[in-house]
């Protein structure tokens, strides 16, 4: 079984093929990821026209060579997947009117991916873990404590109230000049710095109720930076390690809780996985680890190049959706918001 995976919700256009291996685990036959952080770094942040556009102007080269270098054809293929949402509602139209056309010319059959749903499969492709299992979701657009029960069975335990972790990577970096995208360059510096030079808060530290809230804190290295201001190359860094150091001690503590609310609800966890483009970060993977060893887990974290956007996931989560026949029809919508959990209400949360 072979499938294509399309990805095209921000500023990465990416297309792969995955399929199965003969030990029955998944297999990375292709990954092409072309990123757009060139074209959007002089503005700070994704530009969505400029992303739309960007992703017409590659997808169909990026997905011929993505088949090119699975050394098949559109015709060996057994199913598309796509993502349609959430995302940049004209970069999903992008990808999605993409794969509609290559699914109708080819009958083959068309999986309409939840991004999220990629991101929270994704361990299942690298580690072949068994259901259930608690997501940390952590990316700039989403922070999210979920439990992963089965395909397409998602409960949202714990959510961010206001930011999510990498957007507050990115508007810390912003403030103290560091370069788009913020959070690889905030690491970076914090490898350099003190990160007890300053005492920032952590917000909702012992809370029983496993969500987060990170505005406060990025109020509070704003107003640090502005005391000391100007700035010494000594100071970003200082600032970059004391604030990575308080994202750290509150994804574990809320980790902790949602594992604690997890047990209530699904049972014992086969694992602790983070996915997502902050996944990346090795701090927190440290922390977590920790954690991990503390509760008798293992932990699950991606490859450093499945950890951002990318097809092989959307392929995967296309894979084991079709292998249950969910399958859908050429009238899938694109969404721009699209929560994993489908019974909880989003209001108020950025799911």
């Amino acid at each position: 079984m072979r499938i294509l995976g399309i990805e095209t919700t921000c500023d990465e256009t990416a297309a792969a093929v995955v399929g199965i291996g003969f030990d029955g685990r998944g297999e990375i036959l292709s990954n092409e990821v072309l990123s757009q952080i060139a074209e959007h770094a002089r503005y700070g942040g994704v530009v969505p026209e400029i992303a739309a556009r960007a992703h017409v102007e590659v997808i169909d080269r990026l997905i011929a060579r993505a088949l090119k270098n699975a050394n098949c054809s559109v015709k060996d293929l057994d199913g598309i997947a796509v993502a349609a949402g959430p995302g940049l509602i004209g970069g999903v139209l992008v990808g999605l009117t993409t794969a509609k056309a290559i699914a109708l010319v080819t009958r083959k059959p068309l999986m309409a991916v939840n991004h999220l749903e990629a991101h929270a499969l994704t361990a299942r492709l690298t580690d072949g873990i068994g259901f259930p299992y608690l997501l940390l979701l952590a990316s700039g657009g989403h922070t999210q404590l979920v439990a992963v029960r089965g395909v397409g069975d998602y409960v949202r335990i714990g959510t961010t109230i206001d930011d999510a972790i990498g957007e507050a990577f990115d508007k810390v970096a912003k403030m103290l000049g560091l370069p788009y995208p913020g959070g690889p360059h905030v690491e970076r510096e914090a490898a350099k710095g003190n990160p007890e030079r300053f005492a920032f808060p952590r917000p909702m530290q012992g809370r029983k109720e496993p969500n987060f809230s990170l505005s406060g804190l990025k109020t509070a290295v704003r107003i640090e930076a502005e005391k000391i201001a100007p700035l010494t190359a000594s100071d970003i860094a200082d600032l970059c390690a004391s604030f990575q150091a308080a994202i750290v001690d509150v994804v574990v503590d809320r980790t902790r809780v949602g594992l604690r609310a997890f047990r209530e609800i699904a049972g014992h966890p086969a694992a602790l996985v983070v996915a997502g483009g902050v996944a990346a970060n090795q701090g927190m993977r440290q922390g977590l680890q920790r954690l991990a060893v503390e509760a008798g887990l293992k932990l699950v974290a991606p490859p450093l190049h499945l950890c951002g956007d990318n097809g092989a996931m959307i392929a995967w989560a296309g894979l084991e959706r079709m292998r249950l026949g969910l399958i859908d029809d050429i009238g899938a919508p694109a969404r721009a918001r699209w929560p994993l959990d489908t019974s909880r209400d989003e209001a108020g949360a950025k799911a």
